[in-house]
């Protein structure tokens, strides 16, 4: 009778186990285990894919910071060089365009430019008669220059003085053009062709405007993309958790460094009241560190470089802005956690370099929270988030953001709607099984879309590549947060999926999610009356 009797009281202590387990795996978040979360990306920090209209009144619109540009000289037809990449004069020899041959914009106003080789250095040109070189390793007066523009793609450019370069017949670049050349074929006149403009972020928003157009662009985007009633609408569908990107002049409000535009901690500041509104959790994801960590237009590169890994100031300054938010927001009762950097690169971005900030990252959030989530994001390219398991980073409440994306990759370009869906079962799948079965943080699907390289998907394979996605990731043992709450593109918009049933929640998380909880609760009453009845039958 004492073995029967302690099997049930097993059994009973289990299913309360499995029961508790489902419902506060994670600490505070209301109305479900997990994070079902939703990204408000595109507010706070910009990325102008997701509203390109943005950038409409920018003049020379095509001629950013970051564009890529090259020059061919209409006399010689000869391309304009910087030989090794940089560090030499610039001669007017090739016949074809590559790296050497590709300068990257500075923008410095609407007509005036300073231009970067592959290697990093300037064109710099000293004054009338100079011959021009790629030797400068910061960019000031000398390095800027002004371009003029017809419409058939050629220009001319000239220094501060206002004499105009030209190329001479011995393959130069010189600033001594004589007088003011026309649009015919002279020396002084150029094809310029540009080979990439992909940045659009807010360096180049606020960098293109200039900072009081900027200011009114912004201020109006910031108050009218969302709003309290996009929280109702989370809060309506099961949405448990925002993930708000913000940049690091958010530290710096509402003054920050040129050329960025303050407001950004306003607008936080009532996301995090809107969402205490409505029993709604905040991350607060830090989306664009000091001189960028992977060079994309999301975390506010100005020309595509990484910068923040080279550099202990940069990393000085990124754990200021750690502090500020935590000590700001640690004690706020939507506040939920902080993702200290989203996305660095693994080719730009060294393991020990991210393993030593993240570390000291986690112990700033401990001074203002004990148990706050401290986000840790995945390396982006070539990267296994083991690495970060094996990292012994902070023991409590430590999360690994991934970001699965069925896109981006040349892998997925000809997968059919089918090889697609296995593709999450099979390989998603797996890993998370695998990483929910290790030693270590929590993991959390921060970023995921209902998008992919299928050009002709229906309406019902969309639904079925949302529901496999929904029934992997809520494997994940902190959560998932959809990219994101609105988009142009419709099938990035969380709302617009909602809204025309591709992606159905109430019949994936929420259903298998209830369907559990019942069974637990059923399966403990069960277990009660086998208890009472076997205690009774011993008495």
């Amino acid at each position: 009778m004492e073995l029967v009797f302690s099997k049930w009281v097993f059994l009973f202590s289990l299913c309360c186990w499995l029961i508790f387990s489902v419902a506060v795996a994670v600490e505070g978040v209301h109305g479900g285990s997990k994070v079902r979360g939703v990204n408000l990306g595109g507010w706070l920090v910009i990325e102008g894919w997701i509203k390109p209209s943005l950038f409409d009144g920018i003049p020379n619109g095509d001629m950013l910071d970051g564009t890529q540009v090259q020059f061919k000289s209409v006399t010689l037809q000869k391309y304009v060089s910087a030989e090794n990449g940089g560090g030499m004069d610039i001669s007017v020899d090739r016949d074809d365009a590559s790296s050497w041959e590709t300068f990257t914009l500075w923008r410095v106003s609407e007509l005036e430019f300073q231009f970067r080789t592959t290697q990093g250095q300037f064109l710099t040109c000293y004054g009338n008669g100079c011959s021009v070189s790629a030797t400068a390793n910061s960019a000031s007066s000398t390095e800027t220059f002004q371009i003029e523009r017809n419409n058939n793609g050629k220009v001319h450019i000239k220094i501060k003085s206002g004499t105009y370069l030209q190329a001479t017949m011995d393959n130069q670049l010189t600033a001594d053009y004589p007088g003011t050349p026309g649009w015919d074929d002279n020396a002084a006149t150029f094809e310029m062709t540009i080979v990439a403009n992909n940045l659009h972020g807010d360096y180049q928003l606020a960098n293109g405007y200039g900072h009081n157009k900027a200011k009114q662009v912004l201020e109006k985007h910031r108050n009218t993309f969302l709003n309290v009633g996009d929280f109702e609408f989370l809060y309506r569908h099961g949405i448990n958790t925002v993930r708000i990107p913000v940049g690091w002049w958010i530290a710096y409000d509402p003054d920050p460094p040129a050329p960025f535009i303050g407001g950004t901690l306003e607008a936080l500041d009532n996301a995090f009241s809107w969402a205490e509104d409505y029993s709604i959790k905040c991350i607060i994801d830090l989306h664009a560190a000091p001189g960028s960590q992977n060079g994309m237009e999301h975390s506010a590169s100005r020309d595509g470089t990484t910068g923040w890994p080279t550099s202990s100031g940069y990393i000085s300054q990124t754990l200021h802005v750690i502090d500020f938010l935590a000590s700001r927001y640690a004690k706020h009762p939507a506040f939920l956690g902080i993702e200290l950097l989203n996305e660095p690169s693994a080719a730009e971005v060294p393991l020990d370099t991210l393993v030593s900030y993240y570390k000291q990252g986690y112990e700033v959030v401990r001074k203002y929270s004990p148990s706050a989530y401290v986000i840790i994001c995945q390396r982006i390219g070539s990267a296994d988030p083991l690495e970060l398991y094996q990292a012994d980073i902070g023991s409590h409440n430590l999360v690994v953001d991934l970001h699965y994306y069925n896109l981006f990759d040349t892998f997925f370009v000809n997968l059919s709607a089918i090889d697609n869906i296995q593709f999450i079962y099979k390989s998603r799948e797996a890993q998370l099984q695998a990483l929910n079965g290790a030693n270590g943080p929590l993991v959390f699907i921060g970023e995921w879309v209902n998008e992919w390289n299928v050009t002709s998907g229906s309406q019902s394979e969309y639904q079925d590549f949302g529901r496999a996605q929904l029934e992997v990731y809520n494997a994940a043992s902190f959560g998932w947060a959809y990219w994101t709450l609105k988009n142009d593109r419709k099938h990035w918009d969380f709302e617009w999926n909602i809204r025309n049933n591709y992606l159905r929640l109430s019949s994936s998380e929420k259903k298998v999610f209830n369907s559990l909880r019942w069974l637990l609760l059923a399966s403990i009453c069960f277990y009660q009356c086998q208890i009472l009845e076997l205690v009774e039958n011993w008495i």
